[in-house]
């Protein structure tokens, strides 16, 4: 990923800190393939709403799709392939936020506005990363911070709708993925790229779980 200057690049990744970093990756890869298929089958046993299933689905994919291309960026060695990688991967992260509350929006029912905001906002971050990827490096992390949170300060209906434990969980994933800048954007610190992605990881299964759980909240009759 490409840094801020907040500190004092190294010049490389050593061995260890590559070997720690394509671990989470594959994890994470393995991990998400898994998940999503599990979720999608619950949801249409536990749904009859073609809406709701749909918006899962979205969910799922945008998560493999994240996954995939941060694997495929940071694993793959040829050179020739980094940048094209690079833009892909930075913009799946703004598709896998809009993707990540498209279920919650389409559970509360809480209409299209919310829905168009958020993936006019993703729109705009990728075209940003693919036709400038070098620059407006702030703004671009600004935006995926606000995606991120905005929906859980101005969500309103979708906040409301949420089962406690749900909300709880989206609050912590939050968290944990906002506490990770910090270490995306530490340069110099050994394995910083590991913990980031670590943290990542962490936050995304709390989502999941989030997801999971909203979508079982109510039994069909």
């Amino acid at each position: 990923m490409p840094r801020f200057p907040v500190a004092q690049a190294r010049p490389g990744f050593t061995r260890a800190e590559k070997l720690s970093d394509a671990t989470i990756h594959i994890l994470g890869l393995v991990w998400g393939l898994i998940a999503v298929s599990v979720l999608i089958t619950l949801s249409a046993i536990w749904r009859d709403e073609p809406a709701i299933i749909a918006g899962t689905a979205i969910y799922g994919l945008c998560l493999i799709a994240m996954l995939g291309a941060s694997a495929a960026y940071h694993m793959i060695p040829w050179e020739a392939w980094k940048d094209p990688l690079r833009r892909l991967d930075h913009s799946a992260i703004y598709i896998k936020i809009a993707g990540t509350y498209t279920p919650f929006a389409l559970l509360a029912g809480s209409g299209a506005t919310f829905l168009i905001g958020m993936w006019g906002a993703a729109l705009a971050g990728t075209t940003l990363r693919v036709l400038t990827p070098n620059r407006f490096l702030t703004l671009g992390l600004i935006l995926y911070l606000a995606m991120g949170w905005f929906g859980v300060f101005l969500g309103g209906e979708l906040i409301s709708s949420l089962t406690q434990t749900g909300f709880a969980l989206m609050l912590a994933g939050g968290l944990i993925y906002t506490l990770g800048v910090v270490f995306y954007l530490w340069d110099s610190l050994p394995f910083s790229t590991t913990i980031w992605h670590a943290h990542v990881l962490i936050a995304t299964a709390f989502f999941y779980g989030a997801v999971m759980i909203e979508i079982a909240d109510v039994p069909l009759a």
